[in-house]
């Protein structure tokens, strides 16, 4: 898509860092968020990148990977069986091989029991079915991690199980390529909101979602916490235009009463002037994206105002962001010291790396 040039009056300013977010529901932390993806980081598929985690995602032992690191959130997308059971699983499809042959069936159209099965099991002299995944290709693979005895997990077992102290985004999981109806929706999330009712005692809880209906209708449902967009921000084209732009994404937010928006890195950076009429609208603002992984481009959005990011270099990003916000907290005297200082090799960064995303 054709991108407009940004001009220098409409990035937002650079000069006043928060020293606390607060999203509406309670959930209070500190001036900028780490989230880990997906636990401490995504798995990637065929050739691992060795910077990316061993752990296999979305499982308890990536989520207490991660919360030994100085993050805030773990966000983790939730399914929901054929049975009724809240499970945490990014694809739609689990993909698995039985006597040479590969197939693949809905995670939604599976029993919990039939979930279970696959991966690694928690009775150690049971062999679960192995565990495969589909490439943007379209290619089958062999979904092979160092820890692949992780076993998946459902919702309740992620309370149950990790760091209560960790917060948790949960991701309300949906097809792109289905159409649900209200009532779909509401059996989908009533269980899920049951088990973060039962279980969450006094752990942040937000709630995100790509699919607009489904944000409207968990903020319709709860309360307590607090329901953020998840918007490409017209890096990908949908047919519901609601989630086609960070325009669109900010009046659905208004209207639908969320407390923040979650949006592609790229998208932020190509239309930087969005961040003040995200913030003007009393929205709070998380990122994601490959972008989230790089110090300098974290560095930049915090000065921008963004509130937050989702990565999968838990330990690198983690600490980075401590370093950048609280060596000085103690030093009340020196404000200007909680700003971050760019290296050259760092200033270099991002003044290549804005030109490159703004280009037509």
């Amino acid at each position: 898509m054709a991108l407009k040039a940004v001009h220098v009056t409409d990035v937002p300013s650079l000069t006043k860092v928060p020293e606390k977010v607060t999203f509406s529901g309670g959930v209070e932390t500190a001036s900028f968020v780490v989230v880990g993806h997906r636990g401490h980081g995504m798995n990637l598929l065929p050739s691992p990148d060795p910077s990316f985690p061993t752990f296999l995602e979305n499982s308890i032992s990536s989520f207490n990977a991660a919360a030994k690191f100085p993050i805030h959130f773990v966000e983790f997308d939730v399914q929901v069986t054929s049975d009724g059971c809240p499970v945490i699983f990014h694809d739609n499809f689990i993909c698995s091989e039985e006597n040479g042959v590969v197939y693949e069936k809905r995670v939604t159209e599976l029993s919990l029991e039939e979930f279970r099965s696959y991966g690694g099991q928690k009775e150690k002299e049971r062999k679960g079915k192995p565990l495969m995944r589909k490439t943007k290709e379209g290619k089958i693979v062999k979904w092979s991690i160092d820890s692949d005895d992780d076993p998946l997990c459902t919702l309740q077992e992620a309370f149950q199980e990790v760091d209560p102290v960790l917060g948790f985004n949960i991701e309300l999981k949906f097809d792109d390529n289905l159409v649900y109806s209200h009532d779909h929706l509401s059996r989908l999330l009533r269980p899920i909101l049951q088990v973060v009712s039962d279980h969450a005692k006094d752990r942040p809880i937000i709630f995100s979602s790509f699919q607009p209906d489904a944000a409207l209708l968990v903020r319709k449902l709860q309360t307590s916490y607090p329901v953020f967009f998840l918007t490409n921000g017209g890096t990908e084209i949908y047919k519901d235009e609601r989630r086609n732009s960070l325009e669109e994404a900010i009046k659905l937010s208004e209207e639908g009463g969320f407390q923040g928006i979650v949006s592609e890195v790229k998208a932020i950076f190509r239309n930087p002037a969005a961040v003040t009429i995200i913030k003007q609208s009393n929205l709070s603002l998380l990122t994601y994206g490959k972008l989230n992984n790089v110090v300098e481009s974290v560095y930049m959005q915090h000065l921008m105002g963004v509130d937050g990011v989702i990565v999968d270099h838990v330990h690198e990003i983690s600490h980075a962001v401590s370093r950048m916000i609280h060596d000085h907290d103690h030093d009340h005297d020196h404000p200007s010291k909680l700003k971050p200082r760019f290296s050259d090799k760092e200033l270099s960064f991002l003044l290549k790396l804005i030109p490159q995303l703004i280009q037509h």
